[in-house]
């Protein structure tokens, strides 16, 4: 009784040690971190200021400036691809995380921890691209097949369902991202945001069937065709953004968190394969939206649900449209400048 007794205090004396050792290592490692946070911090604004100064430092010696730049960039991307960046200021967390996961903080302390986030990502973006490309087949061949010609409402409000759920799950998975460092283009996040809206909308709306079903779902079956078209392109985008991710990360000018660069160079046979589909994929979804409106104003389906689908599709197009075009832009004015100093080079 007496042994038990001693073990039993010896236990409670060492769980004080314990936590008096571990309280001293997190201040100790708090302190740590506070030095080193400052440290990174004015690293990062050096290089920021250093670049910003290079062309005033050397007006007339444009080879150098563009090497030095390239060095600074590299230098830049040490930084916020290591394990240092989980000391930088992160994205601010927006409204929609907050609204749905509540006040509590998403970025990862870990660098590895980011990178599976990311992994994730990207292995949801390809499962779903199959699925984008399989479910509305699957829904056209039926119809053609099984339901003569005419959609039953519950399948479709089914796949809506599943489009409410998958573009619910981009959008929180691309702010998780975004907070831990990645840069993805604001734009893809808020099309994410109409995608969902306009997936809830259509699930409030009827399907009409029977009698003259070919003209009052056209527009449903105009819609599952361009989502098909949008599961191809997927596949190609997804396979295209990351081969030429990989090629900035191994020149140092991208960092492992990044999703989409718009200005990288990457393979030219696909991009010229993927730019054509995107921008027919963004006629044939303006055209699916008009049609919509079309069907609203002569009076078939006139539901306001309509109208607003409608405008939703065409207002989508064009941000598409306009973001792909400044992406081709910004990539085209990167080719042209890595030409001017490969050429330059050759002079010198």
């Amino acid at each position: 009784m007496e042994n038990i007794e001693e073990q039993v205090a010896k236990v409670i004396e060492e769980a004080k040690e314990v936590e008096d050792s571990v309280s001293v290592h997190i201040s100790k490692t708090i302190s740590d971190e506070q030095t080193l946070r400052q440290r990174v911090l004015t690293l990062h604004s050096k290089i920021h200021s250093l670049r910003s100064s290079l062309y005033s430092l050397l007006p007339n010696n444009t080879t150098l400036v563009e090497k030095l730049d390239e060095d600074l960039e590299r230098a830049r991307c040490i930084v916020v691809d290591g394990d240092a960046a989980t000391l930088l200021p992160a994205h601010a967390q927006g409204n929609f995380l907050r609204m749905f996961i509540g006040p509590i903080n998403v970025r990862a302390s870990r660098k590895d921890v980011q990178l599976k986030v990311k992994e994730e990502y990207n292995s949801y973006r390809d499962k779903t691209a199959l699925l984008f490309l399989l479910f509305p087949a699957l829904l056209l061949i039926l119809r053609s097949w099984v339901w003569d010609g005419c959609l039953p409402a519950f399948p479709v409000q089914i796949y809506l369902a599943w489009l409410l759920f998958l573009y619910t799950g981009l959008a929180l998975r691309e702010n998780i991202l975004r907070v831990n460092g990645s840069d993805i283009r604001p734009w893809w996040i808020y099309h994410h945001y109409c995608a969902m809206v306009m997936a809830l909308v259509s699930l409030t709306c009827g399907i009409k069937g029977q009698p003259d079903c070919a003209t009052k779902q056209r527009g449903v079956e105009l819609f599952l065709q361009w989502a098909m078209m949008q599961g191809v392109a997927m596949l190609l985008q997804n396979r295209y953004q990351r081969q030429r991710l990989y090629t900035r990360i191994a020149l140092g000018k991208a960092k492992r968190m990044d999703v989409v660069w718009g200005e990288t160079a990457g393979v030219d046979g696909q991009l010229w394969l993927l730019c054509p589909m995107l921008f027919i994929l963004q006629g044939f979804e303006a055209y699916v939206g008009i049609l919509l409106l079309k069907t609203a104003f002569v009076g078939v389906v006139s539901e306001w649900q309509v109208i607003f689908c409608g405008v939703l599709l065409v207002l989508m197009a064009v941000g598409n449209f306009t973001n792909t075009v400044q992406t081709l832009m910004v990539k085209s004015r990167f080719k042209a400048k890595m030409r001017k100093s490969k050429s330059k080079q050759r002079l010198n």
